[in-house]
């Protein structure tokens, strides 16, 4: 049956901002559980202004950026356009920059992007809208920007200014060392930005090494300035220009000194903010909402005994009272009662039947009693299974479990021309060397070679690849997914190939989720109807790919709720490559010992194409994505050992999902 677009969306119901009370915070912050709540909101603010602006008969001077993050305010932006006929005929907007030297064209040009993304939906006047132009000659390019400031000027100023924020703390592209005073101008991309910037162009050496931004004293002089942030890995930055002194190698620290700028935040960027990280450092928590839940507890303990480099159970009220946890212990009673309450809750975490032991009676997954059980392993990308919870795979395999295995994309963007090529090489000697197929077939298969080949040497650089090369490389995925899944233990017929249509567009930025996306992953799961599945939980994925996938898997078990098997049915969150689970966060830890380790390590192996030298490694870390997860691996098991649990070789952490 198919599943209606409402199935689409099992996403929680708008939430307003959490509350925000804290001294340590420089500047005002807003925070949302959700991305989405938050583009929500700052969309209406957009509207808002525009609507009471034309009532006045003044127009609106909007400062745009590009990039992912703003995406879900412009998709609002059009919603609210379409669907309640708000007008932006007297809008004027002004973006903040553009790479150089780039056609206006080009895949990754910023002109496009705001065109396919928003100018294209709205009836925003054409004359109305600015972008820094990629095209000028060097020559020309110190006029033009001069140029462009005056065009503002001309247009009364920008009323609201919308940001992001890089890795490095730039807004636009003001790289760090950018002065408050600077305006729009030529500037050299930092290492960080281009290496962030490398999955737009398939590969950093095709990142220009330029590009003309809006300066900080430019942003500055906007009326009104919004910075948005999603996602776990903008959180460390998000700190230093929220909570640390204004500094020019932070350029969004400058807006400290705004008279009306905010952060909008989804919970995830905000994680390391004082109030969120530690809030009994800030003050007390009825004054923030809080109550010392048996969570919070946890982490409080966990931070303290860290924090000492003391195991918990020799923790002693004078260590609560001396680190800002005098307030803990009138709540819950004496340390060493809470020690112990803490201490139990993360022994309990550590399992070495990830499935569930028969017989026995207490065990942190509960779940269904049946034995052995039937599990999906759903996996964004064809190796996330094997890198980020490879030796979980392999004991549930071991421990007699019907394990299925579902790779929800087809990673075609993430292979090399030359393995592509080299491929095609292959297919082509075994034709010849076995004499198979017909010249009919034969003939087809040396047309579709050579129209490969013809592509490859004339592709300009960060162009999409055509659909042979593309079906090219998603089989090389796929046979690498079914060697890993094999060596784990999945018998072959449970090996699955989901292929989401959301991904298939060729380029790295994918299409929304979609009724289709659900419906594949419902079929699958009635057909398996299993007692356990497992996710990927790590939002912090710098494509976007994992929480897309996530979002597939939430709605697919939305839409089959009601079916008698999903009644018993878990969901367990993993972490890739990118990032683990807080401890006090982790509700199932695998132990593995030195040889379940290396075993993990030979299963990601089998992903030729992605060992080495990955086409796209995500944020800056030479490590191989094997040795990120080995890391990630042994940190979480000294983690647990430092706490003064038993000491382990690895351990793979795991949250339950609870809608």
């Amino acid at each position: 049956m198919p599943i209606s677009s409402k199935a689409v969306a099992s996403l929680p119901i708008y939430r307003g901002p959490l509350p925000h009370i804290t001294t340590v915070e420089r500047l005002p912050v807003t925070v949302y559980d959700q991305p989405g709540d938050a583009s929500r909101a700052v969309a209406r603010e957009i509207v808002d202004l525009v609507t009471q602006r034309a009532a006045a008969g003044k127009q609106t001077v909007l400062g745009l950026a590009t990039g992912s993050t703003p995406v879900g305010v412009y998709d609002e932006l059009i919603r609210l356009h379409r669907e309640e006929g708000v007008t932006f005929k007297t809008v004027v907007t002004f973006n903040l920059d553009e790479y150089w030297p780039m056609p206006t064209d080009a895949l990754q040009s910023y002109h496009r992007f705001m065109r396919e993304h928003l100018f294209d939906h709205l009836d925003i006047p054409r004359e109305s809208i600015h972008i820094p132009d990629g095209t000028l000659a060097r020559e020309n390019i110190l006029a033009a920007c001069a140029a462009y400031e005056e065009k503002i000027r001309e247009a009364g100023g920008i009323d609201l200014q919308v940001l992001g924020i890089g890795r490095t703390g730039h807004i636009g592209f003001n790289e760090p060392g950018s002065t408050i005073e600077s305006r729009t101008r030529l500037i050299t991309l930092d290492s960080v930005t281009r290496s962030d910037a490398a999955s737009d162009f398939f590969g950093e050496w095709n990142v220009p090494r330029q590009a003309i931004t809006m300066g900080v004293g430019s942003i500055l002089a906007a009326r009104r300035v919004v910075l948005l942030a999603f996602g776990e890995h903008k959180a460390p930055i998000v700190r230093k220009a929220v909570e640390e002194a204004p500094c020019s190698h932070v350029s969004a620290s400058a807006l400290q000194q705004h008279a009306d700028a905010r952060f909008v935040l989804d919970r995830a960027a905000a994680a390391r903010l004082s109030r969120f990280e530690s809030p009994w450092v800030v003050g007390p928590l009825d004054s923030m909402g809080l109550e010392w839940t048996d969570q919070l507890t946890k982490k409080a303990v966990i931070w303290l005994s860290l924090k000492l480099g003391k195991p918990i159970l020799k923790l002693t009220d004078e260590d609560y009272n001396e680190h800002a946890l005098q307030d803990l212990l009138s709540c819950r009673g004496r340390a060493y009662d809470i020690n112990i309450e803490v201490f139990r809750s993360m022994q309990d975490t550590i399992t070495g039947w990830p499935g569930g032991k028969p017989g026995a009676s207490r065990r942190p997954h509960g779940g269904s009693d049946a034995f052995p059980k039937r599990v999906v392993i759903f996996s964004p990308h064809p190796d996330d299974d094997v890198i980020s919870m490879g030796g979980t795979f392999i004991r549930l395999c071991e421990q007699g479990h019907e394990v299925h295995v579902a790779y929800q994309t087809s990673g075609n963007i993430a292979v090399w021309d030359e393995s592509a090529d080299r491929h095609v090489d292959f297919v082509e000697e075994f034709c010849k060397a076995f004499d198979v197929g017909s010249p009919t077939s034969d003939g087809r298969a040396r047309e579709i070679a050579d129209r490969i080949r013809r592509f490859l040497r004339e592709k300009p650089p960060g162009a999409v690849d055509i659909p042979e090369l593309q079906a090219v490389k998603g089989l090389i995925r796929r046979t690498e997914a079914r060697a890993g899944a094999r060596y784990s233990g999945v018998k072959p017929e449970h090996i699955h190939f989901l292929d989401l249509p959301f991904y298939e567009t060729g380029r790295v930025r994918k299409k929304l989720i979609g009724p289709d996306d659900i419906e594949i992953t419902v079929k699958l799961l009635d057909e398996v109807r299993p007692h356990q599945v497992y996710a990927a939980g790590d939002l912090s994925d710098p494509h976007g790919t994992h929480r897309v996938c996530l979002a597939a898997v939430l709605g697919g078990l939305e839409a089959a709720k009601d079916r008698p098997w999903a009644k018993e049915c878990q969901l367990w969150l993993y972490r890739g490559a990118w990032q683990e689970w807080e401890p006090h966060e982790i509700e199932m830890a695998v132990p593995l010992a030195p040889d379940e380790v290396v075993r993990k390590r030979m299963a990601i192996f089998k992903h030729e194409t992605q060992k080495d030298r990955a086409l796209f490694p995500g944020p800056t870390d030479p490590r191989e994505f094997w040795q990120r997860a080995e890391d990630r691996n042994r940190d979480t098991a000294r983690l647990y050992d430092r706490l003064g649990l038993p000491e382990y070789e690895a351990i793979e952490g795991f949250v339950r999902y609870k809608p």
